[in-house]
């Protein structure tokens, strides 16, 4: 097969430099024929395989026959049914080629977003631990959202995937912008939608914002193919090499990340999301009046340990309202517990797993507590006591005993005299 190089020369050599044909063959060391063949040729040679036989070319027939009555056969029972004695790998290829004749193709349309239209999110879920305290490290969610217009990215680390930790990052993320997308796309996240309807507090939050949240169809991401893009882009070009001691310290440096990774260039926009950003925040709708209901609530009556748990951590709570009903509520950032409107326990919230946190106060006030109700039982108790045999015992106090073994305990500035 003569190559791409040879041809050209010999090209050059006969036609610029006229150099005879026979001379030409010499210097090369290759047939006259061949350089006959070159000269005659107005294309570069193109070297062919000769087609080989494929392991699945005999069972095909049989491959058709199946996909003719059901199109969605599995490639484990088609193998099965054919009795395929090789690896599953040559099978599927060969029925990704000829499955489309059988089911047919769905093609995907692009679609154009207008400004302030859409915002996709989603929750990723990096490798890298974090240091949450206690000496616990985690894989924690990120809430990524991207708009659809700008392709403005921004994200948030948070605690956990329940509703109101989710709509607490939303929250965040809305907020930072400015202002309000008219629909938010959503896939089936439980918290979310998990059933393919809207949950109480995500409907509540759609409802005070004025916006729409939209559930992509089971099994879809290519419905929200934007963010899931910004996922992998997170995945692969801001966690790299990366290290953190906080989740404050992971949102530290997304946020310095993403200054960058949205003052670049997008190919699919031909523009950089943090240019293109106005646009999408003049069409989007103004901010509530009011906070949507955010964050993690609950309302119990306080047990005689005075700790209440938020997710799988327990706080302490003012001992002194031991067996009334306190609310709890727990935003990203602190937890606060409240009896009859007043604040009876505040905490920076902790992101670790079954850790306890605990205000000396509320413990000093437990021992306190504790000590008072000893002394009234024994004041209750009266000045005797009952012997085994029945008949009554008088109490003395300390100092009798003292006296009677002839101890003396002086008040220390006494003895110091």
């Amino acid at each position: 097969m003569l190559k791409v190089e040879d041809w050209a020369e010999i090209r050059r050599l006969h036609r610029a430099e006229g150099v005879p044909i026979k001379e030409i063959a010499r210097r090369l060391g290759v047939a006259r024929n061949t350089v006959r063949a070159a000269l005659n040729s107005d294309r570069p040679p193109v070297f062919q395989r000769a087609p080989r036989g494929h392991v699945a070319d005999a069972f095909e027939p049989r491959m058709r026959a199946l996909l003719q009555e059901w199109p969605t056969m599995p490639a484990p029972v088609i193998a099965e049914r054919i009795g395929w004695p090789y690896s599953s790998a040559p099978l599927r290829k060969r029925l990704a080629l000829i499955r489309p004749e059988y089911v047919g193709i769905d093609p995907v349309d692009r679609v154009t977003y207008e400004p302030g239209d859409v915002a996709q999110l989603d929750l990723w879920f990096p490798e890298t631990k974090v240091q949450v305290g206690g000496g616990q490290e985690r894989v924690l969610p990120v809430l990524v959202m991207t708009l659809g217009f700008s392709r403005y990215l921004s994200a948030v680390m948070i605690p956990s995937r329940q509703a109101g930790d989710i709509l607490s990052g939303m929250w965040q993320l809305i907020s930072q912008v400015g202002r309000v997308p008219k629909t938010l796309v959503w896939d089936r996240e439980a918290a979310i939608g998990g059933s393919g309807k809207l949950t109480a507090p995500a409907a509540a939050f759609a409802g005070t914002l004025a916006t729409r949240i939209r559930l992509a169809p089971p099994r879809d991401p290519e419905y929200k193919g934007m963010v899931e893009r910004s996922n992998g882009y997170l995945e692969t070009s801001f966690l790299p090499g990366r290290q953190f001691i906080s989740p404050a310290d992971f949102n530290r440096q997304r946020q310095e990340w993403l200054l960058k990774a949205n003052s670049r260039t997008v190919r699919s926009i031909q523009g950089r999301p943090a240019d293109l950003l106005e646009q999408d925040y003049l069409s989007m709708m103004p901010l509530p009046p009011v906070e949507p209901p955010i964050g993690l609530s609950s309302r119990i009556r306080l047990a005689r340990d005075y700790y209440v748990r938020v997710d799988t951590t327990d706080y302490s709570v003012d001992p002194q309202v031991i067996g009334r009903f306190v609310d709890v509520t727990a935003s990203l950032e602190e937890v606060v517990v409240f009896c009859d409107g007043q604040v009876v326990a505040r905490h920076e919230r902790s992101w670790a797993k079954q850790a306890v946190v605990t205000d000396p106060v509320h413990a000093a006030t437990a021992q306190r507590m504790r000590q008072a109700l000893a002394e009234d039982r024994h004041r209750r108790q009266g000045a005797t006591r009952r012997h085994t045999d029945g008949h009554a015992v008088a109490l003395r106090a300390l100092p009798d005993y003292d006296a009677l073994f002839g101890v003396d305990f002086e008040h220390p500035s006494t003895q110091a005299e």
